[in-house]
């Protein structure tokens, strides 16, 4: 019988295996101690607690807790359930433990978190009289975490051992070492791999460190090595991460080669490929050959994933309607919409400024049971200060303090950006004032200054940037970009010119916006020949900083200089008839009535066109 029971764990019929063991134990005979280790691994697979529990008890009464397979297994069963300390108490009981209960520990700690713990238990190994193998030190590898060092001796222990090509190992240490970011040490070791060594878990291990460090091309190369070069071939894992390096780099002729490929292997979709592929061609704003994969998709290779997906897609590419239908068709298929579903739906109408059903949404979501995001509340907020409503934006502050999540940055700086486009900056202000320490991050002090600006607090933002700078909080490009604009709009050189200073000293380097807003600032005192030689010192020259120089010459009367920049813009975008009208009306304004009809002349030689005003007020 316990042949019997061996063989249906083997195959996979765990609660059968369980089933058995209890008629027999029922039956009173002997389990032979062979079948406590399926028996066991039957209940971790299970998630059995309670059938585990049964088992051990039944090992201390006949005997058997000190026998070291069944205390191994024992020990694994217990760190599958999540049970750290009566795994570890097992492992301490053992009057002999061998290598295979030291390699069951301490992978155990490892896939629990407790990293610290099984890289101490590593070093332990040695003392205890063994000679770690492959399963141990890969096992070790896995408790490293982002700790580099702890990586790097491992190697060197892997090495010392003779095992650092095991495939085993040689693969824990890329995925090791693509987690702590030692990207260029991953691709050192799979070089090291021989090519008749490699396997798909290999392959997939370093295209998946690739694409996790930012290095999305090699992400590609690597894939057309394997398909050209190498006897492995790609599986579902593979693909997935080669097509969500194709959506990030916008890279749809290399994505429809892989989706010809992945046709050709005549595969039937899974829910991970077709999901990606979905993903994928949203993304790249393809959004029909997204809606045909969804279909080509079995109802067994859909999930709720793909649903979202899809969903999200739907309103990335302002198919809202098409969402909506999609979203009232989840429960005919058995599906509930779940936070993502709603979230999608929250979030795609408020940036498409539909911010009524934005909120018709929010409240159904809500009358669902569902408790909102951090996420979906905020993507609110945008939507009230569109529809000038600080009653709603009131509401969602309301709801945030009632559920403690108002003191979070990211929320609060939401609220801040909500209020200060609504026109009330004593609540954003409020907003900014709870924080006791205020935070590092400059993103909470630049929503605060550019709404300032925007509301024409001029002197509040001069206080906030001192503030800033005295709460050493770091200063960052959009930071500058909003002072700046506060001294173009008051005509303050001065200021501007100690801005940039002030941003030269953080290391920052000028951009072409905070060049333009200099440019502004001195047209507008008068200092347009200084104006011109900054432009000529700047390393870009965007059609801004003329247009900016051009109107301060149209303010000062400056023909020569404006003629100059007229000319330049023109160059930049000839199917712009602007600059040419500016200078005309510059020269009428001087009384030079002749080279005024010289510039018109051009005007109507280019057979360039100024578009008519119009308004946007409907009449009722």
């Amino acid at each position: 019988m316990s042949q019997k029971i061996i063989k249906l764990v083997a195959d996979g019929f765990y609660k059968e295996a369980l089933s058995l063991h209890s008629h027999l134990h029922s039956a009173s005979p002997r389990t032979h101690h062979f079948a406590f280790a399926p028996l066991l691994k039957a209940c971790a697979k299970l998630k059995s607690f309670r059938h585990g529990r049964i088992i051990h008890a039944h090992l201390i009464k006949i005997g058997f807790q000190s026998d070291v397979h069944s205390a191994t297994a024992l020990t694994h069963m217990y760190m599958n359930l999540n049970l750290l300390h009566d795994a570890l108490n097992v492992f301490d009981e053992m009057p002999h433990p061998n290598l295979a209960s030291l390699n069951a520990t301490i992978s155990g700690l490892s896939r629990n978190g407790y990293h610290d713990k099984a890289f101490l238990l590593f070093r332990e190994v040695g003392f205890c009289g063994f000679r770690p193998n492959s399963v141990t030190v890969a096992s070790a590898l896995a408790a490293c975490g982002s700790a580099a060092a702890n990586c790097l001796q491992l190697h060197c222990w892997a090495i010392k051992l003779g095992v650092e090509m095991d495939i085993y190992v040689a693969t824990s240490l890329l995925t090791t070492y693509s987690d702590c970011g030692e990207i260029n040490l991953a691709t050192k070791v799979f070089g090291e791999i021989p090519g008749s060594d490699r396997t798909v878990v290999s392959y997939n291990a370093i295209v998946s460190g690739f694409l996790q460090n930012g290095m999305i091309s090699e992400t590609l190369h690597l894939f057309k090595d394997m398909i050209e070069c190498s006897i492995v071939k790609p599986n579902s894992v593979t693909l997935v991460s080669v097509i969500s390096a194709c959506a990030t780099l916008l890279y749809l002729r290399f994505g429809r080669q892989v989706h010809g490929f992945f046709m050709k292997t005549e595969v039937n979709y899974d829910i991970m490929v077709g999901t990606t592929f979905i993903d994928m061609y949203s993304k790249l704003g393809h959004l029909e050959s997204a809606y045909a994969v969804f279909n080509e998709l079995d109802d067994d290779n859909k999930n709720l994933v793909t649903w979202n997906t899809m969903i999200h897609g739907m309103m990335l590419n302002q198919q809202s309607d098409r969402a909506v239908e999609l979203f009232e068709s989840l429960a005919s298929q058995g599906l509930k919409p779940d936070s993502a579903t709603w979230n999608s739906m929250i979030r795609g109408f408020a940036k498409s400024d539909n911010g009524v059903k934005a909120f018709n949404f929010f409240k159904r979501m809500q009358s669902a049971g569902l408790r909102p995001t951090l996420k979906c509340i905020t993507s609110l907020l945008p939507a009230c200060a569109s529809l000038s409503d600080m009653r709603r934006g009131k509401e969602i502050h309301g709801h945030a303090v009632r559920i403690y999540i108002n003191s979070d940055e990211f929320m609060a700086t939401a609220l801040i950006d909500m209020y200060m486009k609504c026109g009330c900056s004593s609540w954003a202000r409020r907003v900014f004032d709870q924080f006791e320490i205020k935070p590092k991050d400059p993103a909470l002090w630049n929503a605060l200054i550019s709404g300032y600006g925007r509301n024409g607090e001029n002197e509040a933002v001069f206080e906030v940037f001192d503030k800033m700078l005295k709460e050493k909080v770091e200063p960052n490009s959009a930071t500058f970009t909003g002072v700046l604009s506060v001294c173009s709009h008051t005509g303050d050189v001065d200021k501007g010119w100690e801005t940039l200073k002030i941003m030269m000293k953080y290391g920052q380097k000028p951009m072409a916006e905070h060049f333009g807003c200099l440019v502004d600032i001195l047209g507008r005192s008068g200092r347009l020949d200084e104006a011109r030689r900054l432009i000529a010192e700047m390393p870009e020259h965007p059609p801004s900083v003329f247009a900016s120089l051009l109107g301060a010459c149209g303010h000062h009367l400056h023909s020569e200089l404006a003629e100059e920049m007229a000319m330049k813009l023109s160059e930049l975008k000839p199917e712009d008839p602007a600059p040419l009208v500016i200078l005309s009306n510059i020269y009428a304004g001087l009384g030079r009535w002749g080279d005024a009809e010289r510039i018109r002349q051009i005007i109507n030689d280019r057979g360039l066109r100024k578009l008519p005003g119009h308004c946007s007020i409907g009449v009722a």
